[in-house]
């Protein structure tokens, strides 16, 4: 397994960086049916959605390439990927878009105060991205 274990929020949404294959393969063991990546294809080296598939996983891209797709779109298509009861991995590169994506969600889609949401996307993996989604959240910058 990699080295970046998945964090696991919110009872059924794991979110991690990468995933290798034993990754995916362990996750499906635990019961997660999909996995949404939000790694634009131009940052993949490998058929992630063909190793999902062996996996017995249902595949999602959702491409976040910049900040500038920290966007409603972008937060309403991985709010609907997140729709049904069984456990979901969410990943990218290193877990900070899934952070900053999963904060606009919570906002946006969920109803969540921004403080709250913020709080969220931190426990998901937000770091670096954390000035834009304040920004868009309507909250200061420390």
């Amino acid at each position: 397994m990699t080295t970046c274990a998945p964090r696991c929020i919110e009872g059924r949404l794991y979110c991690m960086g990468q995933p290798e294959h034993a990754d995916l393969q362990a996750l499906a063991r635990k019961g997660v049916r999909r996995v949404i990546n939000l790694r634009p294809h131009s940052e993949l080296d490998w058929d992630e959605a063909a190793c999902a598939a062996t996996c017995g996983l249902e595949y999602v891209n959702i491409p976040v390439a910049t900040p500038a797709d920290l966007d409603r779109a972008h937060a309403t298509a991985l709010h609907e990927a997140l729709q049904g009861d069984a456990p979901v991995l969410v990943h990218c590169g290193s877990a900070n878009r899934v952070g900053a994506l999963l904060a606009l969600v919570a906002t946006w889609e969920w109803g969540h105060p921004p403080e709250v949401a913020l709080e969220l996307g931190r426990s998901a993996g937000l770091a670096a991205l954390e000035p834009a989604v304040r920004v868009r959240l309507g909250l200061p910058l420390d």
